[in-house]
């Protein structure tokens, strides 16, 4: 499949790339960061840059890729989570402007949209962000897949597991993976 990614060089993103393309999917990466392309390349993909706000280059670019599907990890969070209270506007405005922007450029050349979300609830402006986001990838005919708490390397909680709920970075990755096919749904990517 033609697949585009939106996030690959996040936590799920720079591991799920590789599992792509060891499948042998033709893979374009999308990066709002030049320094990020060369990283790109060295994943084997198509390196994409691109502001997910600027909607109408998102568009131009999705459909010029021609893709079956298009993945949606993106996030706007801080590299320390003492900070995550600093960065949830940011974050929400991904969830919603964001989203759209993907969604929209989605529907323009008939490609299925898979989205990340979270499996727990969180408060305020943060649950409306994520809930217009399931909604939005749901009225799509897209996939939401709704993570646990991520623990492994590059996580916030590298050595030590989070509460539930909460899945190893990794096995979020293999998940994503193999939602590829998933019909119109939410899955829970988390521990038993």
């Amino acid at each position: 499949m033609r697949i585009f990614v939106a996030g690959a060089t996040g936590v799920i993103g720079r591991r799920l790339v590789p599992l792509l393309v060891a499948n042998r999917h033709d893979v374009a990466a999308m990066t709002r960061s030049e320094s990020k392309l060369e990283e790109l390349e060295l994943m084997g993909v198509t390196p994409i840059l691109c502001d997910v706000f600027d909607r109408d280059k998102v568009v131009r670019v999705v459909t010029d890729y021609e893709p079956d599907i298009v993945i949606h990890q993106l996030t706007d969070l801080p590299d320390n989570r003492m900070q995550i209270p600093e960065y949830s506007s940011a974050n929400n405005r991904i969830r919603r402007e964001g989203t759209k922007n993907l969604v929209d450029a989605a529907q323009a050349c008939d490609a299925r949209v898979i989205a990340q979300s979270v499996a727990w609830i969180l408060p305020g402006d943060g649950g409306a962000a994520v809930e217009f986001l399931e909604r939005t990838v749901l009225a799509a005919g897209g996939v939401v897949l709704r993570y646990g708490q991520f623990y492994g390397p590059g996580t916030y909680f590298e050595s030590q597991p989070p509460p539930r709920p909460r899945v190893h970075v990794n096995d979020a990755a293999i998940r994503t993976r193999d939602s590829l096919s998933a019909p119109c749904s939410i899955l829970d990517i988390v521990e038993p």
